[in-house]
């Protein structure tokens, strides 16, 4: 194989996270799967911890946008909070990596943390309400992305049960339960769930900075 780069080991690492787990990761396994010797990964990553930070780092450089531009910060913002969702549906493992890390320890994650701070403050926020503006971003990426948007139809007959439930409720009394079963129980369609939770959030962060 050729030269044994970070990012390589830190690719192959997500591999088997997305398909067996964090606690499959390990510099051993790697090593095995790479076709060298443990003491080859130590020269990057001498534990598992280096390894999801790696890890972690690799992830969101690969959607992390180099630096802030001349457009509008709503478009920025949208372009960091779609990006990481996409991250986090591409690789299943992501969001425990993300929660292991300390970000101070991960460049690209404080490169896009930096960005997304710099872009409240431009968009007239304070700076606790930036902080707290980049947090929000982060947990609701994370919320979308984990969120099943279609219930799975492993058993059917449970579904259709559910959905006779809320049909059969008394329409006088809960007439929005009854109107939307179908969607509440089934799900919605996967387009529609990410750009209105997108869209959601980033239209309640642009109504607050329209009063600033």
């Amino acid at each position: 194989m050729g030269k044994l780069t970070a990012q390589a080991i830190a690719e192959r690492a997500l591999e088997i996270g997305d398909t067996e787990g964090l606690d499959a990761v390990t510099i051993r396994r790697l090593a095995t799967e790479l076709g060298v010797t443990p003491m080859a990964l130590y020269w990057h990553y001498k534990n598992k911890e280096q390894l999801i930070v790696g890890m972690a780092d690799h992830l969101i450089g690969g959607f992390a946008p180099k630096q802030a531009d001349d457009r509008p910060w709503q478009e920025q913002f949208r372009d960091l909070i779609e990006g990481l969702i996409r991250t986090l549906r591409t690789h299943r493992c992501a969001k425990s990596v993300i929660e292991q890390i300390d970000p101070v320890e991960v460049p690209n994650f404080l490169a896009v943390w930096d960005q997304a701070l710099g872009l409240a403050r431009g968009a007239g926020f304070g700076v606790d309400e930036s902080c707290l503006v980049s947090k929000y971003l982060l947990q609701s990426a994370i919320a979308i992305a984990d969120a099943p948007v279609h219930v799975k139809t492993v058993d059917p007959a449970a579904v259709r049960a559910k959905l006779a439930g809320l049909q059969s409720l008394p329409e006088e009394t809960y007439p929005y339960l009854v109107e939307m079963a179908s969607p509440l129980v089934r799900g919605t369609e996967p387009g529609l769930y990410d750009t209105f939770g997108v869209d959601l959030v980033l239209s309640g962060i642009e109504a607050l900075a329209a009063r600033r």
